[in-house]
């Protein structure tokens, strides 16, 4: 039997006047993370006299705050049957180019059209191989993210490509698109990573001696005025790698909202602009991966071509300079 959601109704007493509204639920809607509630309150789930708030909405005394927390999703994920850029597929092993745009597993308000769904209606034998709700998944890419990405068909697949990317063996090679012009040639980002202490659904670049050690290697290929296309290999795999250190940099992602915050440069070629705007995420793509067959120990090597959304992007700017 489906379990029902709950409704919250509550006003804002005198003591709590100036308090963030994610803050302020959290505390009332006990056993829901920050980060389902931040989604909650932007697919408009939560209303502040009747009307939408963001989460960092600063409370008045008085104010209503309604809020309709849907039910936890089923236990185990229902396939959903959708077209799969398969670059190659066995008994053990199948690698997908993602596009930009959709998420890899369901979590906090995303629960469907996600990759593992479509993967499970491709493959339904995946059931049960890792996670109920992220069945064959051994890593991710963020939403915006699109590329190369490999899941296991079977336990014994699992078992091997997560010990893989324990150990590093694993190459991920991503080719990015970044704000202004990187100096160096190339160089290696080892700085740690951790939730950022200000916004919990962000990462960043941690204090010393706190967060998890994260290596990203980067060599740059091209420059143009005010972008730069570099490739990063991932020594690490931390959540938002890239786009935290290539920030932490001084030169954001182009279209990284989250990362490229007031501080990223602004772009005075409109067409440009205009381009940046419709990248339906970042520019970020998975372009080369390369890891041993978990079952046959075959070296497997596969490169993905960029993207439209990133290839128009090169042609602006190379025609630029013609």
């Amino acid at each position: 039997m489906a379990q029902a959601g709950r409704e919250f109704t509550e006003s804002v007493a005198a003591t709590d006047s100036g308090a963030r509204l994610d803050v302020w639920l959290a505390a009332r809607l006990p056993g829901l993370s920050r980060t389902r509630i931040k989604a909650l309150v932007e697919s408009g789930g939560v209303l502040v006299d009747g009307r939408r708030a963001k989460a960092a909405h600063r409370l008045r005394t008085s104010e209503r705050v309604e809020a309709r927390v849907p039910p936890p999703p089923p236990e185990a994920l229902e396939p959903e049957p959708r077209p799969l850029d398969i670059l190659f597929e066995d008994e053990d092993v199948l690698v997908v180019n993602k596009p930009a745009g959709m998420v890899t597993h369901p979590g906090a308000g995303q629960p469907r059209g996600t990759l593992a769904a479509a993967a499970l209606a491709h493959a339904p034998a995946m059931a049960g191989v890792g996670g109920p709700r992220r069945p064959g998944i051994v890593h991710r890419l963020d939403k915006g993210t699109s590329g190369l990405i490999v899941l296991a068909k079977t336990q014994p697949a699992y078992a091997g490509l997560t010990a893989q990317i324990a150990r590093r063996s694993v190459t991920r090679r991503y080719v990015c698109l970044v704000h202004g012009q990187v100096a160096a040639a190339n160089g290696v980002i080892d700085r740690p990573i951790a939730r950022d202490e200000r916004t919990r659904v962000r990462m960043a670049v941690a204090r010393p001696g706190t967060g998890r050690r994260a290596i990203t290697r980067y060599c740059v290929l091209e420059r143009w005025p005010q972008v730069t296309l570099v490739e990063c290999l991932l020594e690490t795999g931390r959540t938002h790698q890239i786009r935290v250190h290539m920030a932490f940099l001084g030169h954001p992602l182009l279209g990284d909202e989250a990362y490229g915050g007031r501080s990223r440069p602004r772009i005075d070629d409109l067409e440009l602009a205009g381009l940046i705007r419709g990248l339906d995420g970042v520019a970020l793509h998975a372009a080369g991966l390369a890891f041993d067959h978990p079952v046959t120990g075959v070296r497997i090597e596969l490169a993905c071509p960029l993207p439209y959304r990133i290839e128009r992007l090169l042609s602006h700017l190379r025609q630029g300079l013609s």
